[in-house]
């Protein structure tokens, strides 16, 4: 086992893309948290009959490759990458979701070649049934936020890992339901599956952000746990 490896238990835990690159080489399964908001959303989408496809940037490359799949694309409607704004999504819609943190991932994890996961607090159990069902070892990727990225700007330019409490408690959620189900979490899935506190949500820095931009009602879906029975999971480019 390398010193920098979580080799020998079933579920482990690291962050962004850098952490995709390290657990995609050793884990079948790959789990995206992005609490707030990419991960809430999906499950909010799927668990209505709907479908996302996950969209890096919403630039011209983005749009295109969404109006090809013939999906609705976040943003020019009434649906955006707010958990509020598709609770009453249509069964069967396809929604296509930019997001350079949740979006992103989903499709890095993809090129490994693990089976691709979108979890959060809403869906944590089901998320963990569905990761166990498919094989291990599950690797937990919290996805943070980036420092200096410009979300609508489309550069290609990632800015240093913020990791943030909302996709900690988010992943520490699914890995503390997987070890429910007898799996052996690593050091570092077990401290998150100690850290979940859904009442910090509205106090750390991502949920003040949301809450101060009058956005509480999506911080306040975002952190109800185990309420959801979807799994979304990435087949053909698609989370459904």
């Amino acid at each position: 086992m390398g010193i920098r490896e979580q080799s020998g238990y079933d579920v482990r835990l690291d962050w962004g893309g850098e952490g995709v690159a390290a657990l995609g080489r050793e884990c079948a399964v790959l789990v995206v948290v992005d609490v707030l908001s990419f991960s809430t959303t999906t499950d909010l989408v799927v668990g209505r009959g709907g479908r996302v496809l996950p969209v890096r940037w919403r630039d011209e490359r983005g749009i295109a490759h969404a109006r090809a799949a013939g999906a609705v694309i976040a943003g020019e409607g009434a649906f955006t990458l707010r958990p509020s704004s598709v609770t009453e999504i249509p069964p069967g819609t396809l929604l296509a979701l930019p997001s350079p943190n949740g979006a992103t991932l989903c499709d890095a994890a993809a090129a490994t070649g693990a089976h691709v996961l979108a979890g959060c607090l809403r869906n944590a159990s089901a998320v963990a049934a569905k990761a166990l069902e498919l094989g291990g070892p599950v690797g937990l990727i919290a996805a943070g936020e980036r420092w200096g990225v410009d979300i609508f700007g489309g550069g290609e330019t990632f800015g240093p890992l913020r990791p943030c409490v909302e996709d900690q408690m988010g992943a520490g959620a699914i890995a503390a339901a997987l070890a429910g189900l007898g799996a052996k979490l690593s050091p570092e899935a077990a401290l998150a599956a100690r850290s979940v506190d859904v009442g910090a949500l509205a106090s750390c820095v991502s949920g003040r952000e949301l809450t101060e931009a009058g956005h509480g009602g999506d911080v306040a879906l975002a952190s109800r746990r185990d309420v959801s029975d979807a799994a979304p999971m990435r087949i053909e480019g698609v989370l459904a």
